[in-house]
């Protein structure tokens, strides 16, 4: 018997004794990270909520108690029962019942009627029919991308699971090795700013951390050094995705087509977003004639085996490791990525990217932890004079930019990603238009960015606190105001647009890297009337840049009779409004580390060009007397 099953073994006798007589256990098992009990008495043990929670922190773990299969009653029966039990104002619109684990998933327009207050209703499911309920939103805005992924984990409902059990017992195996030390290997991201990714090593495991594109480039994270994937992808115990942003995300289906196969930790709707962002990258590569890094297939599998956190969820992920997500401020589902080594051995804090102040659409970043020895920390406005406009100055000039085009006759062009800054540019302008500051116009949304924003509505969650409230409690959601308008014509469509009266139009990519903006500029980009206005970070090597930077003359797709590549002449005007960044500039970074509780001893300044991660650096060290470094790539720092 291996020690996991003996370990099983005990913990099922352990259960058993904590439990009331007439509750039985008939199985024990981890899937991931959980402790999974099945029982023969599902209604008794929900007849007392305290027995799970009192169970988890008795042994500390996460529990699931799910219902032996063999005491289940027949769907077609339960139905009518959770129905009776779930009010009508939620608004059901699907169940599911998996008799393989006992769960009936309940999809619903508004999950907190089903859950109830402190999950009194769920309770009460299971007491009236056995089965374990999961509540799942209905998107209020349709979904492709959340109905696919969820679509697909349901027919991989078998697999997965034996993913999750596979995971789950080497999360708790036995440790094999006395020594003590932990280092962190920079693979990208390190003077530049995209291609993050890093290695965190103990003598017990091996975790990476992001694995993304650069913008502009063709340079990917050094993969292939010994301390990455030279000892074969399955090498990694682990993968931890701080968010979906491509310089993040974009590589991570790549480690299964090397061979990868165990758990990506992330939030779930960066799992959602990064299916979103990483087929689409797939697709814009095949239409520039460039070889795809991996086949779909490959993003599929890296769905298949992510392992969904929430924010403030201590989770084992290795036998030495604990990790913890804690909201990044940045994008949707974006983590500030805490690591708890050992027995209290060393915590270790990725940013990822972070906005640390309050948004339209997010709360800022937290900072508060029990513990962090050092922090690796984004640095992509850490220069001495990278200061944002402040955030109603950028409203207001955007506002105003706006008028000044609208009345000349011309229409807004505004590049923007399709995940953070577009919903964030919407808000504005939703109230703008309600307010009367600036006209009722059409607002046209390509690439997608509508996609992307219905998912921001599945998960309002993760959304700040009032907005989230708009869309629970008001039934005032903003993002489905009359005037956006969802761009699915294609170029006819475009073309409609450009011809026609005052508009706004938001479109991908951000960086005018490729994607329906090059479409746009060749439509829009010779009439004087219009402006073109970045409202992003436009990194260094991408078109977005150099038009920033004053290039006029650009070029596009195709080619001449003469076999000379095509220009354009861009006779719009082009503006930047600084103060949309999902980015904290140089004084949020400051104030990230100097509100910090506790202050870490050591910074790594990363994910910034040359120049910003050397400024942060030399700040925070003289600033506040703490140890930081500008690594470079390829970098092992060793702590302990």
């Amino acid at each position: 018997m291996s020690s996991v099953d003996k370990q099983l073994e005990n913990l099922k006798a352990e259960i058993t004794n904590e439990l009331p007589r007439d509750i039985s256990v008939s199985d024990v098992k981890y899937e991931g990270p959980e402790l999974v009990v099945y029982t023969r008495d599902p209604k008794k043990f929900a007849q007392n909520g305290d027995l799970i929670r009192k169970l988890a922190s008795k042994l500390r773990k996460r529990i699931t108690v799910r219902p032996d299969p063999d005491v289940l009653s027949d769907p077609r029966e339960a139905e009518p029962k959770i129905l009776s039990v779930i009010p009508e104002e939620a608004g059901v619109t699907d169940l599911d019942f998996h008799i393989d684990t006992g769960e009936v998933v309940i999809e619903a327009e508004k999950p907190g009627m089903v859950i109830g207050r402190h999950g009194s209703t769920l309770r009460e499911i299971t007491q009236k029919v056995g089965w374990t309920p999961e509540v799942v939103r209905t998107p209020p805005i349709e979904s492709s991308t959340v109905s696919n992924v969820r679509n697909f984990l349901k027919q991989e409902r078998e697999d997965r699971r034996r993913i999750l059990e596979r995971t789950g017992r080497q999360i708790h195996r036995e440790q094999l090795s006395d020594d003590e030390w932990v280092r962190i290997t920079t693979l990208g991201c390190c003077r530049e700013v995209g291609r993050a990714s890093f290695i965190v090593s103990t003598p017990e495991t091996r975790i990476l951390v992001d694995c993304g594109d650069k913008p502009g480039s063709d340079d990917v994270p050094y993969l292939q050094v010994p301390e990455a994937l030279g000892s074969g992808a399955n090498s990694l115990d682990a993968v931890v995705l701080t968010h979906a942003h491509l310089d993040h995300s974009a590589l991570i289906p790549l480690l299964f087509k090397y061979g990868y196969d165990g758990p990506i930790y992330t939030t779930e709707p960066t799992r959602d977003l990064m299916g979103l962002l990483t087929l689409d990258y797939l697709d814009v590569a095949s239409k520039e004639g460039r070889t795809p890094p991996y086949e779909s297939e490959m993003v599929r599998e890296a769905i298949k085996h992510t392992i969904p956190l929430e924010y403030g969820d201590v989770t084992d992920i290795a036998p030495d490791v604990k990790l913890t997500f804690h909201n990044a401020g940045h994008i949707l589902g974006s983590a500030v990525s805490h690591f708890h080594i050992g027995d209290g051995l060393y915590n270790v804090a990725f940013s990822g990217d972070i906005h640390y102040e309050d948004t339209r659409l997010f709360n800022g970043a937290v900072n508060d932890f029990p513990r962090v020895e050092t922090l690796v920390l984004e640095s992509t406005y850490g220069g001495r004079n990278d200061y944002q406009t402040d955030q109603q100055d950028s409203e207001e000039r955007l506002i105003e930019v706006i008028n000044e085009t609208y009345d000349r006759g011309g229409k807004v062009v505004i590049p923007a990603f399709a995940v953070g800054r577009s919903q964030e540019i919407m808000l504005v302008l939703e109230e703008a238009m309600r307010s009367g500051k600036i006209p009722e116009m059409p607002v046209h949304l390509d690439g997608m960015i509508w996609e992307a924003t219905a998912i921001h509505t599945t998960y309002p969650e993760y959304l700040r606190d009032d907005l989230r409230d708009r869309i629970f409690h008001e039934d005032e959601n903003p993002f489905l105001a009359e005037e956006f308008n969802h761009i699915d014509g294609g170029e006819e469509e475009r073309q409609d647009v450009a011809d026609g009266d005052q508009a706004i139009i938001l479109s991908t990519s951000g960086m005018v890297t490729g994607g329906p903006i090059m479409s746009w500029l060749r439509h829009v980009g010779p009439d004087p009337k219009s402006r073109l206005v970045f409202v992003g970070y436009q990194a260094q090597g991408t078109l977005g840049r150099r038009i920033q930077n004053g290039w006029d003359e650009i070029p596009v797709n195709g080619r001449d009779s003469m076999g000379r590549s095509d220009t354009l002449k861009l006779k719009m005007d082009v503006e930047t409004v600084d103060g949309f960044s999902g980015h904290a500039d140089r004084q949020g970074l400051e104030n990230f580390v100097k509100t910090m509780n506790p202050r870490p001893e050591k910074v790594l300044c990363v994910h910034g060009d040359e120049r910003s991660v050397q400024d942060l650096s030399s700040a925070l060290y003289h600033d506040y007397n703490m140890r930081t470094f500008a690594p470079k790539n390829l970098e092992t720092f060793r702590f302990k």
